[in-house]
C-alpha cells in the first residue's frame, strides 16, 4: 500500500547517487542496492561510456532520474529540446517518477547552472506550476520539485518559502522530494525553525527524501554534499518519516567522494527510522 497518494514506491527503500568514481567498485563487485538515482544531464547523451554504464547498471539495478537544469521557476519558456533528450532518457531507464528543483537559473536563454532561489510570490507560483504540468504531459511520468537551500531572500516575497512549496505543488497537482538538509541549511541561514517548516508541508505529497551533508562557515551553512549526515538532520529525517510513512530515501554525496561502502553505510544509517513492512 502507498504510504500516501504521491508515494506508491514504499519498496524502494534506501539508494544512493551514482557517481563516476563508484563505477568500477558497482560492476565489479555487485553490492546490494536499492536503488541508484542518477543526475539526468550526465546521460542525456546519444553514445558513449555514460550510455554504456547506464546500461550495465540498469541490467541489474532500479534507477530513478533526478535534474537539475528544467529550471521550472525561470520566466523562459521550457526548452523544448532538452525535453525530447529527458523523454528519451526516461523511456531508457522506465524511472518511476522524475525530479527536479523548484527554483530558477535561465535568462532569454543562458544559463547559470545554479539553483537559484525563488521570490515567493503567487504570480511566481503560478508560472511555476504551469510549466511542471507542462513538463509532466509532455514527459509522461509523475514528477516531485525538490525545495533548494538559499542563501539569499526577496523584499517582494509574499510568503514564506513552505507556504510557496504548497502553493505551487497545489496548482501543479505534484509531489515533492523533501530535501531535510536543505531545510536545516536554509533554516540556519535565514533564521527560521525548521520544524515550522517540515511540519507545513504535505505530508500526502512527499514522494522522496535526500538526506546529506554540509559545510558550516562563520556566517552561514553550505549545502556541499561532502560530509556524512549530521544529528540534527537525522531527527528532521526521523519527523519526516513519522509524518510520510516509509519514503523512497536518498543519499547525496556529491564532493570529496569516499570509497562506496562508506557513503551506502552512510545512507543505510536512514533504515533506523523506516518502519519494517
Amino acid at each position: 500500500m502507498p504510504a500516501n497518494r504521491f508515494n506508491g514506491f514504499t519498496d524502494y527503500g534506501v539508494g544512493v547517487g551514482l557517481r563516476i568514481p563508484h563505477y568500477d567498485h558497482i560492476l565489479n563487485r555487485q553490492p546490494v542496492v536499492e536503488w541508484f538515482e542518477i543526475i539526468s544531464e550526465n546521460f542525456m547523451v546519444d553514445g558513449g561510456r555514460p550510455l554504456a554504464i547506464l546500461d550495465q547498471i540498469l541490467e541489474r539495478y532500479r534507477v530513478v532520474q533526478h535534474g537539475v537544469s528544467m529550471y521550472f521557476g525561470s520566466a523562459d519558456k521550457l526548452n523544448r529540446e532538452h525535453l525530447r533528450r529527458l523523454k528519451t532518457l526516461v523511456r531508457r531507464t522506465k524511472t518511476p517518477w522524475l525530479s527536479d528543483h523548484l527554483c530558477w537559473g535561465s535568462v532569454d536563454g543562458r544559463y547559470s547552472h545554479d539553483l537559484l532561489p525563488m521570490p515567493y510570490t503567487f504570480e511566481a507560483a503560478k508560472v511555476t506550476a504551469r510549466k511542471i504540468r507542462e513538463a509532466r504531459d509532455f514527459l509522461e511520468v509523475p514528477i516531485v520539485v525538490e525545495n533548494v537551500s538559499s542563501y539569499a531572500e526577496f523584499h517582494v516575497s509574499e510568503m514564506t518559502e513552505w507556504a510557496f512549496l504548497n502553493e505551487v505543488v497545489e496548482r501543479a497537482d505534484c509531489g515533492i522530494l523533501l530535501d531535510v538538509n536543505n531545510i536545516y541549511v536554509s533554516s540556519r541561514n535565514h533564521g527560521f525553525d525548521p520544524y515550522e517548516y517540515l511540519n507545513a508541508v504535505p505530508a500526502d505529497r512527499v514522494a522522496q527524501i535526500h538526506i546529506a551533508g554540509h559545510s558550516t562557515y562563520e556566517k552561514y551553512i553550505l549545502d556541499t554534499h561532502d560530509h556524512p549526515v549530521i544529528d540534527p538532520v537525522w531527527a528532521l529525517y526521523e519527523k519526516a518519516i513519522a509524518r510520510t510513512g516509509n519514503t523512497a530515501t536518498l543519499l547525496e554525496w556529491d564532493q570529496h567522494i569516499p570509497s562506496f561502502d562508506e557513503v551506502h553505510n552512510e545512507a543505510l544509517k536512514a533504515k533506523r527510522y523506516l518502519v519494517s513492512a
